[in-house]
């Protein structure tokens, strides 16, 4: 019924636009001739064979005008707009057909742009007729951009298998504009692979619904789900079906484009079960030979490193021993097989030997974080924690106290998140991003992540089936955590519209954080402009009666809206306000389960979710391990589920509440309460934090090598900048050590720069990074013998050797330590200055590491009191200058509210009320993006200096 009721609307609209259509083509000239006759006659031409002459045009256009010749004239007018649209008519049905036969045959074709107003109408009436009558093929008339899309994706599909040798240690993503040819790359040395079963086919694909196919030279996957499902539109299915599983060559399915020789793709059922194909007979492995070269044995922990291929940085120099190749084993190995050298078109990867369980669990971590506590968090919560983060590093910049004297500092700003919850902020190294969304924070795929499925894609609870979700188990707690984090985090950014709810208990609460933490919400005085977003209630019998009166407010709004359901209900703007989802999360209880299967009953329609602890009969059961994965045959396809340690929840907790948004009290600028606290960090924290020893370097130090590590990393010597033969993990080495002037073990410099690498490979790398910048560094300055990083074998730590660098960061730091015991403001001024002449920028500017945005954020806090502490000493003698400088920290930091107060102040002294509202207006511009407003003080600061002067009134 319903696609008749399509099919019957598609005739209409074709119906209408061909009614329109003629209209315009024949009904507009039998119109203007009907009214106008023959159009040129204000001209003075009165018949086509009899043009006028110049004289009589000229006598005929400054005589006076008559009626009739205004309406020629416009008949003219209409006459010349008929023409453009009958020539953009035939254009739009060429650009059609051809963009149809494009679309038909796989190929990218340009969308069309620049149209007119009268081609539009052309486009929209060509496209409907056409649409209407080809549907599937000829819809790219007006949708130029999605057809586009699919029309590259489907050429993409068309591209052959290549063959390519096995992976290096780090796996190599080559970057080459389209189209392109077939890619070869060279032989590497051992990496961990996707290890197979003895019958050459991996665990993951084993039970694919359409079986397996071994991808031998020339394949596609256009061709393949031709031939294979009997629809080529399909290879979407394959693709999805297998991507990012990890191959016997060390690459996993990343691009549609890009196959490689020798690859397992598992592929989906027929719409009707065919008999089954035989799968092609695999390339035959290529021979060992004595005399081929044996790689290197990498660790036990390489096997389990699980990091997306990135960019390939080869291992340093390292004397090789020639053996014989070993014999390919059926038990797991370590060791790889030798790298052989044959020709790309015939080379077939080798495969390790291993266990199916080892290979999902491979596959397992491939797709999300593992957490020092015992924990795993998919790639989408991850996310979602990871924007958390962020959100709680602007509040910190937003409420952030300028203190005076200036604090030098070297160490970072705390961790928005615990140390245990680190990892999940270098997920933005893992997901694919455009350039223009570089340093926005990441949004997951789905909304409430709560795991992953068999082919790794994020799970959310929204989509769970049936009336609820049943957790039970050895990992019930930990994946509840994790759930509770997810639904919560969702509704953390400013974009997120609907917010979700969670209604809880105090017990279900307490069983979930560590002992002795409050169990209070995220909004326990009711200050937040969203309201409470995590409701707990003093028993289950509470939770599930608020869980019926929301069902029942929900289905009066639908009926007294006609609307299906809430999620038709969210799309109409003719109602007071959005329902967010509403989950419950309680223990299980057989007392209440008639009422908690009631209002699962409503689950889709009404957006309830609940989520019990323990087994509950007519709910979707899901058995949790300890380490969340759910069985072998897991209910909806859910194979792990994110899983979270009490602490890490209780962290997550506080950090929600610190970004909620909620009317702020703020710090008045001339309290004299406070005024030295800085924000940025606490008390407790400041006394833990061990306090590094900063070299002082005066600016007017000379040394052969001059770094520069605020603003983006740079090295120049006499000669000149250092712009060639430097790897950017060279960089990244030099901005560590540049933060840690007494030196970082290999171990701490592996973690800085590669910390879901194995140790053994990371230690590697890190190596060949300081070995380039010493021989960059020598080239460049002529001292052969100088090392540059040292190595103290007492410490075991590398360091920058201090008579060699001039680092910018310890010159800006001692300049402020300088300004702090200057004996007037005239000698702290010059040095305040040279402080802020120094600042070029963030620290390691264009890295998005967690750590550098740390260190980036203390040194900019730190530059914003020199600053402040400026303009306090040139206000009185230089009122504009002062605001010229504040204007400036502001364009490094716009949403400290400190340097707004200061600005606000000095236009109040000047009576400038009307600079006043301006400077508040701005604040509030910039603060909205944060779905925040001014504080209390900051208002009160405004408030001041636009009240009448008074005598002795203090502003």
């Amino acid at each position: 019924m319903v696609r008749a009721f399509a099919a019957l609307g598609r005739l209409l609209r074709v119906l209408a636009a061909t009614a329109v259509l003629l209209g315009f083509v024949a009904g507009v000239p039998w119109l203007l001739i009907a009214s106008a006759g023959w159009p040129l006659d204000w001209l003075g031409w009165a018949q086509l064979g009899t043009p006028p002459g110049m004289s009589e045009l000229m006598t005929t256009i400054t005589s006076p005008w008559s009626d009739q010749m205004i309406v020629a004239l416009l008949a003219s007018i209409g006459w010349v707009l008929w023409a453009q649209f009958v020539r953009d008519t035939v254009i739009e049905v060429i650009e059609a057909s051809a963009a149809a036969t494009a679309t038909r045959h796989g190929r990218l074709r340009t969308p069309v742009s620049g149209r007119g107003p009268i081609r539009w109408v052309a486009a929209v009436l060509v496209g409907a007729i056409i649409g209407g009558l080809l549907f599937d093929v000829a819809r790219t008339a007006t949708v130029g951009g999605a057809s586009a899309s699919a029309a590259a994706a489907d050429a993409a599909a068309h591209r052959p298998a290549v063959a390519v040798a096995p992976a290096h240690p780090a796996p190599i993503t080559a970057t080459v504009s389209r189209p392109r040819p077939a890619i070869t790359v060279a032989a590497a040395t051992a990496r961990p692979v996707a290890t197979h079963t003895a019958t050459g086919i991996p665990g993951w694909a084993r039970d694919a619904p359409g079986g397996v196919h071994h991808v031998v030279e020339g394949d596609n996957l256009w061709d393949l789900a031709e031939h294979k499902l009997g629809d080529a539109h399909r290879w979407r299915e394959i693709y999805k079906l297998n991507r990012g599983h990890t191959q016997a060559n060390g690459y996993a399915l990343r691009d549609p484009d890009e196959i490689h020789v020798g690859w397992v793709l598992a592929l989906p059922a027929r719409d009707h079960a065919p008999a089954h194909t035989k799968p092609a007979t695999p390339p035959a492995e290529p021979a060992t030979t004595p005399g081929s070269t044996a790689t290197e044995q990498p660790s036990t922990d390489a096997l389990k490193h699980t990091a997306s291929p990135g960019p390939s940085t080869p291992a340093p120099s390292e004397p090789a021993s020639t053996a014989p190749a070993a014999p390919t084993s059926a038990t797991t190995s370590t060791t790889t097989a030798p790298a052989q050298t044959s020709s790309p078109a015939t080379a077939a990867p080798q495969a390790s030997a291993s266990s199916a369980a080892d290979d999902g669990d491979q596959d397992r971590e491939e797709i999300g974080i593992v957490l020092p506590a015992q924990g795993w968090v998919s790639l989408g919560l991850a996310a979602l924690l990871a924007a958390v983060a962020s959100l709680v590093r602007l509040q910190r910049r937003r409420r952030a106290r300028l203190a005076v004297p200036t604090p030098a500092r070297i160490e970072p700003q705390p961790a928005p998140l615990p140390e245990s919850l680190a990892a999940v902020e270098g997920v933005a190294d893992r997901l694919p991003r455009s350039e223009d969304a570089q340093r926005q924070p990441i949004a997951p795929s789905v909304a409430a992540p709560i795991g992953v499925d068999a082919a790794g894609a994020e799970v959310s609870l929204f989509e769970v089936p049936g009336r609820g979700l049943a957790l039970h188990g050895e990992g019930t707690d930990s994946a509840a955590r994790a759930l509770l984090s997810a639904v919560l985090a969702t509704g953390a950014t400013p974009s997120t519209e609907g917010r979700p709810v969670v209604i809880t208990t105090a017990q279900t609460l307490a069983r979930l954080l560590p002992e002795g933490a409050p169990l209070l919400g995220l909004d326990p005085e009711g200050t937040s402009y969203d309201g409470e977003r995590l409701v707990v209630l003093a028993d289950a019998a509470a939770a599930v009666t608020h869980a019926e009166e929301e069902m029942i407010l929900r289905r009066r709004l639908l009926d007294a809206f006609d609307a299906d359901s809430v999620t038709d209900l969210n799309a109409r703007t003719d109602h007071a306000e959005a329902q967010p989802a509403y989950v419950l999360l309680l223990e299980t209880s057989t007392r209440h389960a008639a009422r908690l299967l009631a209002v699962g009953a409503h689950r889709t329609t009404l957006h309830l979710h609940q989520v019990v602890l323990g087994d509950l009969e007519g709910m979707t059961a899901v058995e949790v391990a300890a380490d969340g994965t759910t069985g072998d045959e897991p209910p909806f396809g859910l194979r792990r589920l994110s899983t979270l340690a009490a602490a890490d929840l209780a962290a997550v907790l506080a950090a929600l509440a610190d970004i909620t948004p909620r009317p702020e009290i703020g710090h008045d600028l001339d309290d004299p309460a406070g005024t030295n606290e800085d924000t940025t960090t606490t008390p407790a924290e400041t006394a833990a934090a061990p306090i590094e020893p900063v070299p002082a370097q005066p600016v007017e130090i000379t040394a052969p090598i001059r770094l520069q590590v605020l603003g983006p990393v740079r090295i120049t010597t006499d000669s000149g900048p250092v712009t060639t033969g430097m790897r950017s993990g060279s960089y990244t080495v030099l901005a560590s050590l540049a933060v840690h002037p007494a030196g970082r073990s290999l171990d701490q410099l592996a973690a800085d720069l590669h910390p879901d690498t194995d140790p053994a490979t990371a230690a590697k790398r890190i190596r060949t990074d300081i070995n380039t910048t010493r021989r960059v560094l020598r080239t460049a300055t002529g001292s052969a013998e100088e090392m540059f990083v040292v190595y103290d074998p007492a410490t075991g730590r590398y360091q920058l050797d201090v008579q060699l660098f001039a680092v910018d960061l310890w010159q800006t730091l001692t300049a402020i330590e300088r300004a702090n015991t200057a004996p007037d403001d005239t000698a702290a001024l010059a040095a305040l200055r040279e402080a802020a002449d120094l600042y070029g920028g963030d620290f390691a500017e264009g890295q998005d590491r967690a750590w550098i945005t740390d260190y980036a954020g203390s040194y900019r806090h730190q530059i914003l009191a020199v600053y402040a502490r400026i303009a306090e000493i040139i206000e009185m003698d230089q009122p504009e200058q002062a605001i010229a400088v504040l204007q400036k920290a502001i364009g490094l930091d716009p949403i400290n509210e400190e340097l707004y107060q200061r600005i606000m102040r000095i236009h109040g002294r000047a009576q400038r009320p009307d600079a006043v509202r301006q400077t508040l207006r701005r604040l509030e511009e910039r603060l909205a993006d944060l779905d925040a407003e001014p504080s209390d003080a900051t208002r009160r600061v405004a408030e001041r200096q636009l009240r009448p002067v008074t005598s002795g009134d203090h502003r």
